[in-house]
């Protein structure tokens, strides 16, 4: 059997937008064309739930933790372990069969997002079960959805200045591709 170690894949994104609907609007496509070309496609099952929570996180930032004057921040990693993989030999020339196959193993990636704003007196919390939005109800739904979806999600206290930083996490399993021989 042969052994491979597939090498770490982290990239970062980060940057500040206004604390606007535009702001947010923009980090959402900003993000977006960013998992794409990460390799997590536009129209997949894992950048809509993506594209999803950034949207919720952004708004939240700009509706709850707007302090006039001050930017929000976002900050997308994408963090691949790496994998072993355990293939066989290949055929030697005598063992090959009219129609051979190998395949590759599904490789996960973690993605966590990142907002963080500068207004420290609101703190998030969808609350309990049994506190959701009724369905008249245009707004409020944004930690909810969040927490339906996401794998994990959190908050931390801004390290450097007043605020927070508001993260979730979602892991994304990309298809094996299978190549046939023959």
């Amino acid at each position: 059997m042969n052994s491979t170690e597939l090498p770490v894949r982290v990239a970062h994104f980060a940057r500040p937008f206004r604390s606007t609907p535009q702001g947010a609007r923009l980090a959402r496509h900003m993000c977006a064309e960013q998992l794409d070309t990460w390799g997590v496609p536009y129209g997949s099952d894992a950048h809509d739930v993506l594209r999803l929570v950034i949207a919720e996180l952004c708004a939240n930032a700009v509706q709850h933790g707007h302090v006039p004057g001050r930017d929000f921040h976002v900050r997308l990693t994408i963090d691949t372990p790496a994998l072993s993989t355990s293939l066989p030999e290949p055929p030697t020339a005598t063992e090959l069969p009219d129609s051979a196959s190998a395949t590759a193993v599904a490789t996960t990636s973690t993605v966590r997002i990142e907002v963080t704003d500068t207004r420290a007196e609101r703190l998030p919390a969808p609350g309990p079960a049994d506190a959701s939005p009724d369905g008249e109800q245009v707004d409020g739904r944004g930690l909810f959805i969040v927490e339906a979806v996401a794998d994990r999600w959190g908050w931390t206290p801004r390290a450097d200045g007043p605020g927070k930083t508001m993260w979730a996490e979602y892991t994304v399993t990309e298809p094996a591709p299978v190549a046939s021989i023959g």
